[in-house]
């Protein structure tokens, strides 16, 4: 329920100068679009290039691998973290892509939202939280989770490190196409996730002495492994 809204708005209208507009709005469908042909020409691999530059920026760790090779390139990765303990989303994507012995390992804990607290605290031990990408904007180097009963934001936020699984046809080239989408959901009828995260590499603060300190409240390190889709 939305609390104390038709106050809200009659106050906006009034501030305008104006009554309330509660009929015959529509969005403006404008004939100039710029901000959809930004790199709309590129393909998938001409986005990896674009991402893997953005991200040296950004202090985020980038991987190319194939299905096959998925799980390797995540052990190289843990041994060049020193990570062990690992907790991971539980999310199908992990059996599509060939890691199903992976989430049955021993140091492995994988989300379960019917165990929210104790889980809460394993993601604050672990060293290294692992998801799937479902969008991920090769402009700014970002990865967009959208949040769910197997899809705990604590794996992507508590952790010690932090690894993006990127299928390849999650890339997109910017922030555009991902609102455009979520739009087009919900009105269709699409029930949106509560959360929708924007993850642009390990955390980082700069917004008071506009000094770059990385690792200041969540992730020290992160690694974006962008994989061939099956």
């Amino acid at each position: 329920m939305i609390q104390r809204r038709e106050t809200f708005l009659n106050n906006v209208a009034e501030k305008l100068g104006r009554g309330r507009r509660t009929a015959g709005v529509k969005r403006p469908d404008y004939t100039v679009k710029p901000q959809f042909e930004v790199m709309k020409e590129h393909s998938s691999d001409q986005l990896v290039n674009v991402l893997s530059g953005q991200c040296t920026k950004i202090h985020t760790d980038v991987k190319q691998t194939k299905v096959d090779r998925l799980e390797q390139a995540i052990d190289n990765v843990l041994e060049e973290y020193s990570a062990r303990n690992v907790i991971t989303w539980n999310d199908p994507r992990f059996d599509q892509f060939g890691l199903t012995s992976f989430l049955q390992r021993e140091q492995v804990e994988v989300w379960d939202h019917t165990e929210g607290e104790r889980l809460v605290e394993k993601a604050e031990q672990a060293d290294i939280g692992i998801t799937f990408a479902d969008y991920t904007l090769a402009e700014s180097g970002t990865v967009v989770l959208l949040s769910g009963n197997g899809k705990g934001r604590s794996v992507s936020l508590l952790p010690t490190y932090y690894i993006a699984i990127i299928p390849k046809s999650t890339l997109v080239p910017r922030m555009s196409q991902v609102t455009r989408d979520l739009h087009l959901k919900a009105a269709s009828g699409e029930r949106l996730p509560s959360c929708i995260n924007f993850i642009s590499g390990p955390s980082n603060s700069a917004d008071i002495e506009m000094n770059l300190v990385v690792g200041v409240h969540g992730p020290i390190r992160a690694c974006y492994i962008v994989v061939e889709d099956r």
